[in-house]
């Protein structure tokens, strides 16, 4: 049995940092000093194991830092005292990031310093945004909430940027930045860069410096690979989407996930729909109120779907020839689109129109039971008709905490 004095915990042991030149340093507020902070990953194990334990040393301290713009990497392993057998931390990071890692700090620290004015985002700028002035940097929001409305003052642009496999540089890029879906997706894996249908959407901070001069921090990225959908389109999923530690809960992660839909919506006539590759509750919390907010915006979708006698084709029960023209229409998932209809029809539910909600009721249940039917068809009778029940009053009160976010 490993002595307990000389095992570490990975995940506090293992230290991430973004660094800055220090004419990029003095444009911060203050209350955006976290982003040059160091911070730690939520996940260590794909790199040091289930246990996320690390043997054999007292006082151990990784240091695995970035330029926040061209991601190059400084990795340093310190420790108190080691013993004889000790882990191979360096060896074992060694296989999950590039091999021209720096060992020496000043050396790393001068390449900060040059890349700080050189580096430029790879790809096609598809969407931008700016934070309101007198709030920037004054306050921590849920990942899922939008930036305030943009303002005049260009010192701080976030861009997002649209990218694949044949731009010239990428993959070099990408193999450093990937070790942070590791650190923060569960169950995160690397992709296998001889797929050529992976493409890309990289969000980063522009900052403007007082003499002109414009610098690139990376913020987090999404991978999306594209299938084949019959007969002659391309059925894009989301496989990956992360946003890096000091940037999380300001609201960016949402607008990444806008910048990719509004990408596929407006300039992809090649892709039928979005989809999403087992999407966590966080994930899927983002999406449904991205994807609620836009519905919401729509004046169009919002007089059919509603009438103005309170008659509309959402029914319940919805008229299905128009959901599915509106969810093609919107390049929406069908699971997905089924879910967010069942939103917007209980938000206008009244609880004395029993006539309306007995229709909802069946319809909720019917989705419920289609997409579960191995499991349900199983059961007696008796026993999957109080689980239909059961769950529909589970989905019933999830879609009242969700509703309640966006409204």
């Amino acid at each position: 049995m490993a002595n307990t004095e000389f095992t570490a915990d990975s995940n506090e042991a293992l230290s991430l940092q973004l660094m800055r030149f220090k004419d990029d340093i003095d444009m911060l507020s203050p209350r955006e000093a976290d982003l040059v902070e160091t911070f730690h990953p939520r996940f260590t194990y794909p790199i040091f194991g289930e246990g996320e334990k690390i043997y054999g040393y007292e006082d151990l301290e990784i240091h695995l830092k970035f330029a926040s713009g061209s991601l190059r990497q400084f990795l340093s392993v310190q420790w108190g005292s080691k013993v004889a057998n000790a882990d191979d931390v360096e060896g074992t990071l060694y296989k999950f990031i590039p091999p021209d890692y720096h060992k020496s700090e000043a050396d790393f620290m001068a390449g900060v310093q040059g890349d700080s004015t050189t580096f430029r985002p790879f790809g096609v700028k598809i969407y931008s945004y700016t934070p309101a002035s007198y709030n920037r940097g004054t306050s921590k929001r849920e990942d899922d909430q939008e930036p305030p409305a943009p303002f005049q003052d260009d010192s701080v642009v976030y861009e997002v940027y649209w990218v694949d496999w044949k731009t010239p540089g990428f993959r070099e890029y990408h193999r450093r930045m990937q070790i942070f879906i590791l650190l923060y997706i569960e169950g995160g894996s690397y992709i296998q860069e001889d797929e050529d249908k992976w493409e890309f959407a990289v969000l980063y901070e522009r900052l403007k410096r007082k003499d002109g001069v414009y610098t690139y921090h990376f913020i987090g990225y999404s991978s999306l690979y594209g299938f084949y959908c019959w007969p002659d389109k391309v059925r894009l999923r989301l496989s990956q989407f992360v946003i890096v530690g000091p940037y999380q809960q300001k609201g960016h992660g949402s607008r990444l996930y806008r910048a990719i839909y509004e990408h596929i919506l407006e300039s992809r006539p090649d892709v039928a729909e979005l989809t999403v590759e087992d999407p966590s509750e966080a994930f899927e919390d983002l999406r449904d109120k991205c994807d609620l907010r836009m519905l919401l915006s729509s004046e169009k979708f919002l007089k059919e779907a509603y009438g103005e006698d309170g008659a509309g084709k959402l029914g319940p029960p919805m008229d299905r020839v128009w959901t599915e023209k509106w969810r093609r229409d919107l390049k929406i998932a069908g699971r997905q689109f089924s879910r967010l209809m069942e939103m917007m029809i209980l938000r206008k539910l009244h609880s004395d129109d029993e006539k309306r909600i007995r229709a909802y009721r069946l319809q909720v249940k019917e989705r419920i039971f289609r997409f579960n039917y191995e499991l349900l068809s199983q059961m007696e009778k008796t026993e999957r008709v109080e689980k239909l029940e059961e769950t529909f009053e589970s989905v019933k009160e999830d879609y009242k905490r969700i509703l309640a976010l966006v409204e």
